[in-house]
């Protein structure tokens, strides 16, 4: 595989959703939870996406229960607790997991592509994030710490 394009997700609706179709936009992927300290990120990854859309970039968001449990929900009540609390528009996709045998194989991929902290693999926790320029390419890795306003930059440099 070279690049994101080359993968399929879901949407949070179930509908078949390949990346490929996404082809020339920016795109920043992250897995996240509803129930974790990080969630309040949503406000802030909602924020980049209603800036920077406009020129060719996209927020993903792929819910994952692997940490600490913290997406619980079915799909129907992670969609509703987005749009309610954060007012989220950006694509959400079907929860996976991101780490282990069952990880979704483009997670599989981006960990192949940019290590994390101390070079290690593995999705240490919620809203890991990995910046994807316009070819498909892992430019970066960040911290579920990294806010998403602290990202502009990067971001904008690929636009």
């Amino acid at each position: 595989m070279a690049s994101v394009y080359d993968f399929t997700a879901e949407t949070i609706d179930g509908q078949p959703a390949p990346l490929a179709d996404y082809q020339g936009k920016v795109l920043l992927i992250v897995n996240t939870a509803s129930k974790c300290g990080f969630t309040r990120q949503y406000a802030g990854l909602e924020e980049l996406y209603r800036k920077y859309r406009d020129r060719g970039f996209v927020v993903l968001g792929f819910p994952c229960n692997q940490f600490g449990a913290q997406e619980p929900g079915d799909e129907e009540e992670i969609k509703s607790f987005c749009s309610l609390t954060y007012d989220v528009d950006f694509p959400m996709m079907r929860k996976i997991d991101v780490n282990g045998p069952t990880a979704h194989p483009l997670y599989v991929f981006l960990k192949g592509q940019k290590k994390g902290l101390l070079g290690t693999e593995g999705i240490k926790w919620n809203f890991t994030k990995f910046l994807i320029d316009r070819s498909g390419k892992v430019v970066d890795r960040y911290a579920p710490t990294d806010e998403p306003k602290s990202l502009e930059g990067a971001i904008e440099a690929l636009l």
